[in-house]
Order: C-alpha cells, then sequence, then structure tokens
C-alpha cells in the first residue's frame, strides 16, 4: 500500500499563518495536519504502509526534511514531489505519477477524519463521502440501488446529490488511475478550468471500474480559522476519549495554574495564575500569565499576559497583552 497526500495549496483561508507555514504543517493538537492525516491512515490501514509521497509546493528544505522523518517513522520510504503551479486536482496527484501503482491511498491533506477503512476486495475503489447540508463547493457522488457510485460530479450548481467527496480515495490499481490521468492532460479536458479528479474518476467508472462510498464517522475540515479550532477541539476530545492524549511534560512550569482538560501542551511552557482550557493547544515555549486561554492554538513562543484570549490562533512568538479578544495573529505579531 502506498499513500499519496497532495498538498500544494496555498491555504489562502488561512492567513496570516499559511503565508510563513503551509497549510498541512499548522498544528492540530500539537502535530501538523498532514502529519495526523498519514499516522491515522497507516494505523487503519490492513496492509503494510510501504511509501507515502507527498505532492508539495515550495515549502523549503527544513519542511521537506520533517516530511520525509514522519514517513520513516512510520515504517514507510518517504517521496517528494513539487507542483510548481496549481492546475487541479488530477494534474497534483499525477505530480506523484512515478509512485502510481499498486495499492494507493490518495489523502488530500486539508482534513482529518475517523471512518471505516474496510476495503471490499471486490472493488476496484473506495470514495469516502459524507453528507454535508452545501454540496455545491464540493466533488459529490450519486449511488444506484446496489449502492455502487453511479456518478462523479465537481462542484454542481444545482443539486445531484448531497455525498460530499472528502478526500481520501483508495485506488485497486493505482496505475489504472494514472492512465485516465494522463489521458485528462494529454487531450486538455478541463473542468472549471483545471484538471479534475472526479473525471478520471467518471472516466473510469465508464470503463466499468466498481466505486464503492467508503462510511465517514467525522469529517473534520481545516480549511479556515473557524473550522481550524473546531477540528483541534475534536481531536482533543478524541485522544482524550482514547486515552492517548499527551502528559504535561516534565519541563512545564505550572505556578497557581487551572488546566481544564481536554488540552495540549507543549514542551517548557510556563504557566503563571492562568486558566488555560478546555480545547487548548499550546506549542513549544509559549508563556501564559495572569490570563484566561480557551478554545485556542497557540504556537511555539506565543506570549499571553493580562488577557482573557478565547477562540484565537496565535502564530510562533506572537504576543497578546491586556485586551480580551477573539484573535487572528500571525508569526511575530503584537497586540
Amino acid at each position: 500500500m502506498k499513500i499519496i497526500v497532495p498538498m500544494a495549496g496555498m491555504g489562502k483561508r488561512l492567513r496570516p499563518h499559511t503565508l510563513t507555514t503551509p497549510k498541512p504543517l499548522l498544528p492540530i493538537a500539537g502535530k501538523p495536519i498532514v502529519q495526523r492525516l498519514v499516522e491515522d491512515i497507516t494505523a487503519i490501514c490492513k496492509g503494510k504502509v510501504e511509501e507515502i509521497a507527498y505532492i508539495i509546493g515550495d515549502f523549503g528544505p527544513e519542511a521537506e526534511k520533517h516530511l520525509l522523518q514522519v514517513a520513516s517513522d512510520l515504517g514507510a520510504k518517504g517521496s517528494i514531489y513539487h507542483q510548481d503551479e496549481a492546475l487541479g486536482t488530477a494534474h497534483a496527484i499525477w505530480c506523484a505519477r512515478q509512485s502510481l501503482s499498486g495499492e494507493v491511498i490518495v489523502a488530500f491533506a486539508d482534513t482529518l477524519f475517523r471512518a471505516d477503512f474496510d476495503l471490499d476486495p471486490t472493488a476496484d475503489g473506495v470514495i469516502w463521502v459524507k453528507s454535508v447540508e452545501d454540496p455545491r463547493q464540493f466533488g459529490v457522488v450519486t449511488v444506484n440501488h446496489n449502492g455502487d457510485i453511479q456518478a462523479f460530479v465537481e462542484k454542481p450548481e444545482t443539486f445531484v446529490s448531497d455525498l460530499a467527496i472528502i478526500g481520501i480515495y483508495y485506488f485497486r490499481d493505482g496505475n489504472m488511475l494514472l492512465n485516465e490521468i494522463n489521458y485528462l492532460l494529454d487531450n486538455d479536458i478541463k473542468d472549471k478550468g483545471e484538471f479534475q479528479l472526479t473525471n478520471a474518476l467518471e472516466n473510469m467508472k465508464n470503463k466499468g471500474l466498481r466505486f464503492l462510498p467508503g462510511k465517514v464517522e467525522d469529517w473534520m475540515d481545516c480549511g479556515n480559522k473557524a473550522n481550524v479550532l473546531e477540528t483541534n477541539t475534536k481531536v482533543l476530545h478524541y485522544l482524550a476519549a482514547d486515552e492517548n492524549l499527551p502528559s504535561v511534560p516534565p519541563n512545564v512550569s505550572l505556578e497557581n495554574a487551572w488546566i481544564v482538560e481536554p488540552c495540549y501542551i507543549g514542551e517548557g511552557v510556563i504557566i503563571e495564575n492562568s486558566i488555560v482550557g478546555p480545547n487548548v493547544s499550546l506549542g513549544k515555549g509559549v508563556h501564559i500569565r495572569n490570563a484566561i486561554v480557551r478554545n485556542s492554538i497557540l504556537r511555539d513562543g506565543a506570549s499571553v499576559k493580562s488577557a482573557i484570549v478565547d477562540n484565537s490562533i496565535l502564530g510562533n512568538n506572537s504576543v497578546h497583552h491586556d485586551v480580551p479578544d477573539e484573535l487572528n495573529l500571525g508569526d511575530y505579531s503584537v497586540s
């Protein structure tokens, strides 16, 4: 089994944080989104994951080194591919064409999930879907009376189905997918100006390949600030329920501090005369003094003093003092 992770998007809806950190590397409960994604998939896959291939933009050598280390820690080969121009979901996967063979899971790195990963050996693929209120912004599927996928539609303007594709796909043979993507690119077949994976899937289905919808218990989006904070809260609660929430590191300083679980607390955090939690993730070296912090993510080195912070994301080494607020501070910002 191979995992292909397209993650080259610019993450404009998560600025200012994505001006300095690629969106898939933003932390959720202390780990980058993409790391949680591939760890979750690897944990529930029935077979061994042999390779994790990342399709990235210009993330820099440190980010690439971290991604390769994540793959190595999971016992897999790590591969890096680059998508220099945003030409659509199918094109992003095509960038990793050297890794598209055998059993493949394609997982776009802007979502986390809890899902049933039992794979029907008679199916050519599984597409994980979730019912949504407004399907116009998603690729969707329709199903027939047997429960097989009948059609793939990219961002329908009129209602055809509320089963949104969450961005996780299984293919029994990655070469079949590559052949269809090659056909789209060779013939310049685009939908809404881009090469869409749903078009490749529709072509494969029309050739007789059988796709099934996968069952999703929870789909956690990481597209904007509100989604990231909601996902952080859900992941903290899941970790606590599974008894996997990391304990407070020994080098954390707590002085007259009240921690309301669930919270993630990183190395070297200092909390003085403050209430932290619930639903808070603190990066390394965060300093909180005479404050209340809840439902928030404070990244490495952030500082809060004499303030109430709620529903906020504070970037690396940012500073917020004295004013109660809902914040979205980039790295090194002062408010």
